[in-house]
């Protein structure tokens, strides 16, 4: 649990080159992920390869955390996997946008609370430029709408966040709700939050119509005030063909 996080201020230090960007077509099985952050990450922290940002889409299924309870998985309608991250239980699936994260914070500040409140404002900025206000709060994490519409005090969470850190190497990342189904959070309790003000939301369940294209370039526009420049590069990463590979051998 990232706690005390109003007292940092959003924005890193810049790297020694651009950050990777690459954007996946299709929906990745979750464990290829896995492999390839894995082997990403190790590289990183050597110094032998570039950050990256590797933008993606799942197939459902939920994700435990290090911090997730098992009365957490009401029904396992899709897979669960663990994934050795911070958190509880989480969905992903197709509709939303998974942005991994791996950044050296050896080079660039060893602030995880810093680092995560800079995810944060990344996640708020990029719905700014798409007219949602989006917030954080000190005993949630994540960003969080306000909807009225529901009732007083209703909130609903669109973006999740949840993160490692290894070797000063962050893995992991945010997930944005663009037009996903929301059901399939009805098999969870999202992140651990239980209380029945709080629920899941979406860009098209706000009314906001918005194309993965038009997030992806929101999600860049506002990365690099934050984070620095980046180098897009076409296609997933090429770890991705032998994390494939190693997952299907079983």
């Amino acid at each position: 649990m990232v706690n005390a996080r109003s007292d940092r201020v959003a924005g890193l230090e810049p790297g020694p080159a651009p950050v990777e960007w690459r954007r996946g077509d299709g929906l990745v099985p979750y464990q290829a992920a896995l492999a390839v952050m894995e082997a990403r990450a190790g590289v990183v922290a050597d110094g032998t390869a570039s950050e990256l940002v590797w933008l993606l889409e799942h197939p459902p299924l939920y994700t435990a955390g290090t911090s997730a309870k098992p009365e957490q998985l009401i029904e396992a309608r899709f897979p669960v996997h663990v994934a050795g991250r911070g958190g509880e239980f989480t969905y992903h699936g197709p509709g939303q946008r998974v942005a991994y994260v791996m950044l050296d914070l050896k080079r660039r500040g060893p602030d995880v609370r810093r680092f995560v409140v800079t995810l944060e404002e990344w996640i708020i900025r990029t719905l700014a430029a798409l007219d949602v206000i989006g917030e954080r709060r000190e005993d949630r994490i994540g960003v969080w709408v306000r909807r009225p519409d529901k009732g007083n005090g209703r909130e609903d969470k669109i973006a999740a966040i949840g993160i490692r850190v290894k070797r000063w190497v962050t893995l992991h990342g945010i997930a944005l709700n663009v037009d996903c189904d929301l059901s399939h959070y009805s098999g969870i309790v999202p992140c651990g939050v239980a209380e029945p003000r709080y629920g899941v939301t979406s860009l098209a369940d706000l009314g906001r119509k918005a194309s993965m294209a038009e997030v992806d370039a929101a999600l860049r526009r506002a990365f690099e005030p934050l984070f620095g420049k980046v180098l897009i590069e076409a296609g997933a990463p090429p770890e991705l063909t032998a994390a494939a590979a190693q997952v299907s051998a079983g």
